[in-house]
């Protein structure tokens, strides 16, 4: 899935007065999600804190298109990868996908007024990760200074029944090629 354990052993400072004492130590080094794997169960924020959305559950049984931007409001998010899936939305729903989701780590609130901005109600679902907790699942962060610090990395996804089907990451994590609306490949 997503983790995988690595164990540490190290052996004890000579200086020490107690022979062979061990410390063990298990880390979690992460993986990123690839094709095949089920969405780990993050709650997610749509309008406010009060109305947390599951990821896992609004993925369940349905054809999902997910995309994920570095942040709300940024000039490649607004004029290039938002306005792509809004006027997407008719076309990839036609195609059997019930429901469009863009995510970012911010708060719930500035997500909201960026969809209200590019007219998103009934097109595109406008969730907020403001603690990264689902983007670092997905091992799909990046360090952005300018941007505040943690971001998520530019990449689409489709999902089916919770499954990641196809998964689109920008070779830089910011750029606008492979994550765009009219690059989401839909499988039958």
């Amino acid at each position: 899935m997503f983790f995988t354990t690595v164990s540490i052993v190290r052996g004890a400072s000579a200086f020490a007065k107690q022979a062979s004492r061990r410390v063990h130590t298990s880390l979690f080094a992460m993986a990123p999600v690839k094709v095949g794997d089920k969405l780990p169960a993050i709650d997610l924020f749509e309008d406010s804190p009060a109305n947390k959305v599951n990821i896992c559950e609004l993925t369940a049984g349905k054809k999902v298109v997910l995309f994920a931007v570095p942040g709300a409001f940024t000039p490649g998010c607004s004029k290039t990868h938002l306005p792509g899936y809004v006027q997407s939305a008719d076309k990839l729903k036609s195609e059997g996908v019930s429901e469009i989701v863009c995510v970012s780590v911010n708060d719930p609130y500035v997500m909201a007024a960026w969809g209200a901005q590019h007219n998103t109600k009934g097109k595109v679902r406008m969730l907020a990760d403001p603690s990264g907790n689902f983007i670092k699942a997905l091992d799909l962060g990046t360090n952005l200074p300018p941007l505040g610090g943690f971001r998520s990395k530019r990449f689409s996804m489709v999902i089916n029944d919770s499954t990641v089907e196809d998964l689109n990451v920008e070779p830089d994590g910011t750029g606008l090629s492979c994550s765009l609306a009219d690059k989401i490949k839909l499988k039958n």
